[in-house]
């Protein structure tokens, strides 16, 4: 037998009338006329191929077939009201599992470091961080929200702009001792040692591209190193291998700290965005809210701080 929606439906009123004992208090208590009732429940009779109620002027009973009915089905009714309670108290519960899809730097350096308040304050939510260098299917992938620096890709999913936040140009104390510093931006692609981050998107290095206030400059940067880790990016630059360009989020801490120098700061204007995805706002349920509201308070602290812990990466 093929299911529909008016067979849950015609079951929803039998019980109603095996609770209330009437045609007419079954209708008084979903809402609908006394031949309402009878209507729906002619309909079952006739859907499944019994006959369900013994009806007389005074009263109304089950059949021996109704009974053996109502008993295999009334279980059933129980579990998906069950069901629909909890469901809809995940809108207001913040509860169940959150899995969130996210760039390798900001999960390691920044959402990680200070989820354990969050995770206290929600004792009922699990948290999955899966650490991509792409976002891919969110929805295919079972994700809930997605956390991605670039420029915005499009999609049917909701976003959010985090934070922009500028790309540096940075060196070593030790390298500039032993190279110098560039006085252009030609002056570095051409006489220095770059240290190139992969492009997850393409396979191939990133471009380097410089901005001043008034001028934007495209710049071939060489060097013999290529990571795919912000991490691995600093570590080298902090080495000595040679100049790289990190987010301003990441570098901020070491060039205070005088572990590494901004290279040309006067074209320093290039900006890099950080966008959070997730599904529509309609419906959402408590513990997305709750995450996404989280994400963007952290934000905006990092980018007032503009720097995250120098001792971490």
């Amino acid at each position: 037998m093929a299911f529909d929606s008016r067979l849950l439906s015609g079951i929803g009123v039998l019980a109603a009338v095996v609770e209330a004992g009437s045609f007419v208090r079954a209708g008084e208590a979903l809402g609908i006329t006394q031949s309402g009732v009878s209507r729906a429940v002619a309909r079952l009779e006739q859907r499944i191929g019994v006959k369900l109620f013994h009806r007389t002027a005074r009263s109304v009973s089950l059949t021996q077939e109704g009974r053996q009915f109502y008993d295999q089905v009334s279980p059933h009714l129980a579990h998906i009201e069950e069901a629909a309670t909890e469901a809809a108290g995940t809108a207001t519960v913040v509860k169940g599992r959150l899995r969130v899809n996210v760039d390798a730097a900001f999960g390691n350096y920044i959402l990680a470091p200070a989820l354990q308040p969050f995770l206290t304050r929600y004792p009922d939510l699990t948290l999955e961080l899966a650490v991509r260098d792409r976002m891919g299917d969110l929805v295919a992938e079972g994700f809930d929200a997605a956390i991605h620096f670039g420029e915005l890709q499009p999609s049917s999913l909701a976003t959010r702009l985090l934070l922009s936040t500028r790309v540096l140009t940075c060196a070593a104390p030790s390298y500039v001792a032993r190279k110098g510093l560039p006085a252009t931006p030609e002056d570095l692609a051409a006489n220095h040692e770059c240290i190139l981050l992969r492009d997850a998107a393409t396979g191939s290095a990133f471009g380097w591209e410089f901005q001043s206030r008034t001028r934007t400059v495209e710049v071939r940067a060489r060097g013999s190193l290529m990571v795919n880790d912000t991490g691995a990016l600093l570590g080298a630059c902090l080495g000595g291998q040679g100049i790289a360009q990190p987010l301003e989020l990441y570098a901020t801490g070491y060039i205070e700290r005088g572990d590494l120098m901004q290279v040309l700061p006067d074209w320093a204007e290039e900006r890099f965005p950080l966008y959070l995805y997730h599904r529509s706002h309609q419906l959402m349920p408590a513990k997305l809210r709750v995450f996404l509201d989280f994400v963007a308070e952290l934000t905006r602290k990092s980018v007032d701080s503009k720097s995250v812990d120098s001792k971490s990466v």
